[in-house]
């Protein structure tokens, strides 16, 4: 059931490593913009179909070479209403709020994903006093990390405080660190990753490191430990600028995409081959890129003092690493 409004998404065909999987599941790896249950719900509106069929088993299995086509109904003009959930607060005053925000959590509404997202949570939890700089769909969003990526990220509770933190990010003077997991061990261990960033020429759902446009990006990067003989490395990345997918982009680029990252880096199967089923299972199949905000540091934009906020590694992400520390 679709309608001229509706935008069409049409993730490419099924490959054979990925016949057998769940339909949601599949639609969620391919389209990461969307939520599992967004997913689930638009399956269940009939709004799913292949080759003409219409979809409404979202447990239904894929088979190679299938076509998928998902319609988003258009996203509707209202305002984004408050939504009660449990937040993990880092800090709260009151000019702006430090949230620890889970994997799977939309920062602010789009389309599909028009609410339970962390802008319907912020204005149950902090009322009317958000900021209404960043537009009325984004109250207080300041910056934001992509929805599987986990961690730090700061809002706005007030304009003086929106405008004093969009100046730290503008000139690039915040402290942003991330761990990840990335495939194989970088070389050197610690280094610089340069290249501006845009939209992929080949596919504008994408971003790449781009010879013409862009964004001048910058990436620092170092090797914590590796594991499983090299298989995987555990990387500290610091923004020196902050662009879309940066990190995601880099790592890729120079031949070391992140973990799970279903968008920028195929699972690397040939390195894992040789250990315990255990943990090459839980690496093949962890469901997001294997990403986390670990540290963020700035001056408060109404005392001057500079603050500085550290997170421990989610439990999905803690329990990989401690099945590779058991090899």
């Amino acid at each position: 059931m679709t309608d001229p409004a509706d935008t069409l998404l049409t993730p490419d065909a099924v490959t054979t490593d990925e016949a057998g999987s769940r339909l949601d599941k599949w639609l969620s790896a391919r389209l990461p913009d969307l939520s599992r249950t967004r997913i689930k719900g638009l399956i269940d509106d009939s709004r799913v179909s292949a080759a003409g069929q219409t979809i409404t088993d979202a447990s239904a299995r894929v088979k190679p070479g299938q076509c998928f086509v998902v319609a988003i109904p258009p996203e509707r003009p209202a305002d984004p209403l408050p939504q009660a959930m449990d937040l993990s607060v880092a800090y709260e005053d009151d000019d702006l709020i430090v949230i620890d925000k889970p994997p799977g959590l939309v920062v602010h509404p789009a389309p599909g994903s028009p609410d339970h997202t962390l802008v319907n949570a912020l204005l149950a939890h902090c009322g009317e006093s958000l900021s209404g700089i960043g537009g009325v769909k984004r109250p207080g969003i300041v910056h934001r990390i992509d929805k599987d990526t986990s961690g730090l990220l700061v809002v706005a509770k007030n304009d003086r405080a929106h405008h004093g933190l969009a100046e730290q990010f503008s000139v690039h003077s915040l402290e942003r660190a991330y761990r990840a997991l990335v495939w194989g061990v970088p070389m050197p261990a610690q280094g610089e990753i340069h290249g501006n960033i845009g939209r992929s020429p080949q596919d504008r759902k994408k971003m790449a490191i781009v010879s013409h446009g862009g964004k001048p990006a910058l990436t620092r990067y170092r090797v914590l430990r590796s594991f499983a003989g090299g298989a995987v490395s555990l990387v500290e990345c610091r923004l020196a600028t902050g662009r879309t997918h940066q990190i995601r982009v880099h790592m890729t680029s120079i031949g070391h995409p992140l973990v799970g990252d279903q968008t920028y880096g195929r699972a690397r199967s040939t390195k894992v081959k040789h250990l315990p089923d255990q943990a090459r299972l839980a690496l093949l199949e962890f469901p997001r890129q294997a990403l986390h905000a670990s540290v963020l540091g700035f001056i408060h934009p109404n005392s001057g003092v500079m603050l500085k906020f550290e997170s421990q590694i989610p439990d999905d992400f803690n329990e990989l690493v401690s099945l590779l520390e058991a090899i």
